[in-house]
């Protein structure tokens, strides 16, 4: 994962982050797989500064992750916080999910992550460096190789945040983070069937061309055609298991 997309997870919170928002930022981050199972977390020293919060905000947020088996904390030489990432969520209990969202909340989300990826692609395009197009490169290669419905959607998710840190904005990278959170694995439920996942592959090389070439129109209009894609696949399994 690339340094910037990384400096999204340990940006300063807003300043009425507390516990609960350093809870959130790190369980998120290892919930999409930006924070893998077994990393070593920065000293709670370290946490606070970057975060910045105090460390006693930071020790009541480690508590909340230790609890919910998210990280555990070796004391003594060699010792820390280490990740604990969960195995991927079951497809059913996203389809499931999937279920309580109505169409409309649906399409909203769609129309919002719509805004942000195409923003980001646009930036991109002006800003991302050759590390950066490699980044996004490799990103699509691996949700190409990607053998399960799992590996999928953490494919999917590392691409769009490699996009986000391309644009080098980090509020941009913080809002994707939190629209993946929200949202993200059920859109990507209907990647477990090759044909949608091929077809965010080509969309994907077509915005990484048009990124390579500095053409933030085309950019923006192939991450949003990218996200309607999305949308139309996953409405049409919300159609599917609502009908049970």
């Amino acid at each position: 994962m690339s340094p910037r997309a990384l400096a999204g997870v340990f940006s300063p919170l807003e300043p009425s982050g507390r516990a609960e928002a350093v809870t959130r930022r790190l369980s998120d981050a290892i919930a999409l797989g930006l924070l893998p199972d077994t990393q070593q977390l920065p000293s709670e020293t370290d946490l606070a500064d970057r975060l910045g919060v105090s460390t006693v905000t930071v020790r009541e947020a480690l508590t909340a992750l230790r609890e919910q088996g998210l990280v555990r904390t070796r004391r003594g030489r060699g010792g820390g916080s280490f990740v604990c990432a969960p195995d991927d969520a079951a497809t059913s209990v996203l389809r499931a999910r999937l279920r309580g969202f109505g169409l409309g909340e649906l399409r909203d989300l769609a129309d919002h992550y719509a805004a942000i990826s195409g923003a980001c692609a646009r930036l991109a395009a002006d800003r991302a460096d050759e590390q950066d197009l490699a980044r996004l490169e490799a990103a699509t290669e691996r949700l190409a190789g990607a053998a399960d419905a799992g590996a999928r959607r953490r494919a999917e998710g590392q691409y769009h945040l490699e996009l986000a840190a391309g644009a080098q904005s980090p509020r941009l990278t913080r809002e994707e983070i939190a629209l993946q959170s929200a949202v993200g694995p059920v859109l990507w439920l209907p990647y477990s069937q090759d044909a949608t996942m091929h077809a965010a592959c080509e969309v994907h090389r077509r915005l990484h061309q048009a990124v390579a070439a500095g053409d933030g129109a085309a950019a923006r209009a192939a991450a949003e055609d990218h996200v309607a894609q999305m949308f139309t696949a996953v409405r049409d399994l919300h159609r599917e298991v609502s009908r049970g």
